[in-house]
């Protein structure tokens, strides 16, 4: 019988299982961002956008996965199931840790699908680059559940969590280097607003899978210290967040 975090990650991982539909929609989603997108858009433009598209959609689609926790975790502190986990054999500290793990597992699960066709249409990296990705890929499914976790417990009203959701999706996918290349941006905008997007987590992952996929761009020790340091910071805000909501809970 699993005990602590384990028993947490378990938990997380069948409640996702039960998500097959919408996760099937999802997946559903994506592929069609990249077929449709990627086909129009390349006969449109200088590059081959289709091959461009295709670690952006992995990073799209990790982004997804990852954050359905944070709806989990609004509905259980509406309803008081987190003061009924908190009476099971478990340590605050299990819980919290055990909530950003499983969530950058259920991201990397959901996302590994979307990796492998990306390297059926670019190509296949070494065993340790592909480790690297993996690794790049697990590091932002747990920031973007500690995001998700820290937005739950701040906005306890359902709509107002879903409201925020939405703005964040439109500002954290559109605002990044998922559909188009940074220099694009910079063409467009100047100063603050272009780095925003170099710092968005979801350009650093995509840029890092492209590198990895394509050869560029080039993958730099810069861009490893991004994710590290942005993804440590969601975690931790998002589990300091969380662990206040629920000592004030108890």
């Amino acid at each position: 019988m699993l005990t602590g975090m384990a028993a947490v990650v378990e938990h997380d991982f069948r409640v996702f299982l039960k998500y097959r539909w919408f996760l099937a929609g999802l997946i559903s989603m994506n592929l069609a961002d990249l077929l449709i997108m990627g086909v129009v858009y390349t006969r449109m433009v200088s590059f081959d956008y289709f091959q461009f598209l295709a670690p952006g959609i992995v990073a799209m689609g990790l982004f997804a996965a990852a954050f359905v926790i944070g709806r989990e975790v609004n509905m259980e502190t509406r309803r008081g199931y987190n003061l009924y986990l908190l009476s099971l054999p478990l340590t605050r500290r299990d819980l919290v840790g055990g909530r950003m793990v499983s969530g950058g597992i259920r991201g990397l699960i959901y996302a590994t699908p979307l990796l492998i066709l990306a390297m059926i249409i670019l190509r296949f990296p070494t065993p340790l680059q592909i480790g690297l990705m993996l690794f790049a890929m697990y590091l932002l499914g747990m920031g973007v559940s500690g995001l998700a976790i820290g937005l739950a417990v701040l906005l306890r009203s359902f709509e107002k969590f879903t409201t925020a959701r939405s703005l964040l999706y439109l500002l954290l996918i559109f605002w990044s280097s998922v559909f188009y290349p940074i220099s694009v941006l910079q063409q467009l905008f100047k100063g603050p607003a272009v780095l925003l997007a170099e710092a968005n987590p979801l350009s650093t992952l995509s840029d890092l899978l492209r590198g990895y996929l394509m050869g560029t761009p080039a993958v730099t020790m810069f861009s490893w210290l991004q994710l590290l340091v942005v993804c440590g910071g969601l975690i931790l805000a998002g589990s300091g967040l969380y662990l206040t909501a629920i000592e004030r809970s108890t």
